[in-house]
């Protein structure tokens, strides 16, 4: 028996599909950096920690008015200064720091897990 695929079924089954692919999560292809997109908020990093692997990148992105960096805890690396709307990148390395604050601002804290 020859299944009869009509208009509407075909029409219905794009709308579908268009409205499902937003909803699947994106991630990397095999070899690729995950992207980990940190907010500044509240003179909070959001999150405040973090699973990482090696080649990894994190994106900081200021959202307070304040000035902020991400400054490692024994300065190995650095955003430098980061006005409201700006970001900076820092990419996981071996050996690198993984705590640390901002340099205006030291109550603020985060931190990494390398895995």
């Amino acid at each position: 028996m020859v299944a009869l695929v009509t208009r509407r079924k075909a029409i219905a089954g794009a709308v579908a599909s268009v409205i499902a692919l937003p909803l699947v999560p994106k991630t990397p292809a095999a070899g690729q950096p995950t992207v980990h997109e940190l907010k500044i908020q509240s003179f909070k990093f959001v999150p405040d920690r973090i699973r990482v692997r090696f080649g990894d990148v994190i994106k900081w992105t200021n959202e307070d008015l304040a000035p902020h960096t991400a400054t490692a805890d024994e300065f190995g690396w650095d955003t430098e200064e980061l006005a409201k709307g700006a970001s900076a990148e820092v990419t996981v390395v071996e050996g690198m720091e993984t705590s640390y604050f901002c340099a205006f601002h030291p109550h603020m804290k985060g931190s990494f897990e390398i895995a």
